[in-house]
């Protein structure tokens, strides 16, 4: 729980500070506006995402006791990845919309990445065991824009997010342990959510260059409600075309579920993709 509430506070100092930088930088909003085209302005972007992931989820056995996974001592694998976002701007309102799906999985042998019921695998016993990941993530936001100059954009956003999650595992301890004795010392496992939360973000770029063709998009949320906490931040680098934009950004996701005690979820790397304007 400690480790909750101190990425909780971090997650939270972090958009509270975006929303005051955002509050104090606009100046003469007029002036800024001015720049905001007042006609429909459409952007999709198609993205591949290459996460790793982490967090512990606790799998029901039937048994006296539930068996806890560390995902990041399982999963070395990931089978597919995909991320789409499509966005609508008149004037400075700003409506998106972003989708994320991933199927992750992976297989240790002799691991001790398990627990059960909350204790650590005795000395000498290690389990054979595989998990499945598959998480749809889906955004749905609108916003208005603070600043939008040839320079930076910076707008805040309100919205919320569904996560739809499921995981299997599948185990085999070395030796009789607790109540996973003879043929029981093997088995598995499913667990499912699909939690809707409220969100609260800002999002933007800075561009430079000498046609402002580079820019540095940066993109943070934070939220709650079916979930304890949900925290998402990226940033990097694009490159603007005449066409669209290439962009490569490294992106952070964060989970905390509350039907579970302590379990969480995090998806962490590299994405890249190319938006289109029309």
């Amino acid at each position: 729980m400690k480790t909750i509430a101190s990425k909780s506070r971090v997650a939270m100092t972090v958009a509270l500070s975006l929303f005051v930088v955002g509050a104090i930088a606009p100046g003469p909003a007029a002036a800024q506006m001015a720049t905001t085209s007042d006609q429909w302005r459409w952007t999709a972007v198609i993205y591949g995402y290459f996460p790793s992931i982490g967090g512990t989820t606790t799998f029901p056995t039937g048994a006296t006791a539930n068996i806890s996974v560390d995902a990041h001592g399982v999963i070395s694998n990931l089978k597919f990845a995909a991320m789409g976002i499509l966005e609508a701007q008149k004037g400075p309102w700003d409506l998106f919309t972003d989708v994320i799906y991933a199927d992750i999985s992976g297989s240790k042998s002799q691991t001790r990445s398990l627990s059960i019921g909350g204790i650590g695998l005795p000395v000498g016993i290690t389990a054979d065991a595989n998990l499945d990941v598959k998480t749809t993530l889906w955004t749905l936001a609108g916003g208005y824009h603070l600043v939008s100059t040839p320079d930076v954009t910076f707008a805040l956003f309100v919205g919320a997010r569904n996560i739809d999650l499921k995981q299997n595992l599948g185990w085999n301890f070395s030796a009789d342990v607790g109540p996973f004795v003879g043929p029981g010392r093997q088995g598995s496992s499913e667990v499912k959510v699909n939690n809707w939360d409220g969100i609260v973000g800002a999002k933007g770029n800075w561009s430079f260059g000498q046609r402002h063709e580079w820019f540095v998009p940066y993109y943070v949320d934070i939220g709650t409600g079916q979930d304890l906490l949900t925290f998402q931040t990226y940033g990097g680098l694009g490159y603007k075309f005449n066409w669209g934009e290439l962009v490569g950004v490294w992106r952070y996701i964060d989970y905390h579920f509350a039907s579970r005690s302590g379990a969480t979820l995090n998806m962490n790397g590299p994405a890249v993709g190319v938006a289109f304007h029309w």
